[in-house]
């Protein structure tokens, strides 16, 4: 997988919050200021999903997917992270987008908090979460300009 250092391709960048039942989308405007929420994805299996993702990155002009990587509050990868790691890889597969894994901590209850303050009903939240979080997780990225692949840290400074 490529490492930031490599020169950035214009185009859009999209937000992927990884499920194992639904994926949640984000996409960045072309000039990667401003993230959006796009859809959540119900995955329906390898070749379906595949076509799917090839269609987005074709469809909207993605060249960069921002996996979402769930990590501790320590900063240590989680059980879902070899998850997430494992689906990015297969992204970049099938997309032949770049892919790169950005620290989600806190992004879906960060969504979930957005919808109840909101106050949608639980069916209406469930529907938005998974692209809202990918929304959230999306903004944070744009917002650090990529610093994607160094690992994540822990919350606390150091003792």
């Amino acid at each position: 997988m490529p490492n930031s250092s490599q020169p950035e391709v214009p185009g859009r960048v999209a937000g992927i919050d990884y499920g194992t039942v639904r994926i949640g989308i984000a996409l960045s405007d072309p000039r990667r200021t401003i993230a959006s929420p796009y859809e959540n994805y119900t995955r329906r299996g390898p070749e379906q999903d595949a076509r799917r993702f090839r269609d987005l990155v074709a469809e909207e002009r993605v060249t960069l997917l921002v996996v979402g990587l769930p990590v501790h509050l320590d900063g240590r990868e989680s059980e879902q992270s070899a998850g997430a790691r494992q689906f990015g890889q297969w992204l970049a597969e099938v997309t032949g987008a770049r892919v790169e894994f950005f620290d989600e901590r806190f992004s879906t209850v960060q969504a979930e908090q957005f919808l109840l303050e909101a106050d949608m009903t639980r069916k209406r939240r469930k529907k938005r979460r998974d692209m809202l979080a990918a929304q959230i997780m999306l903004a944070a990225y744009l917002q650090s300009r990529g610093g994607g692949q160094e690992a994540p840290g822990p919350l606390d400074d150091p003792p």
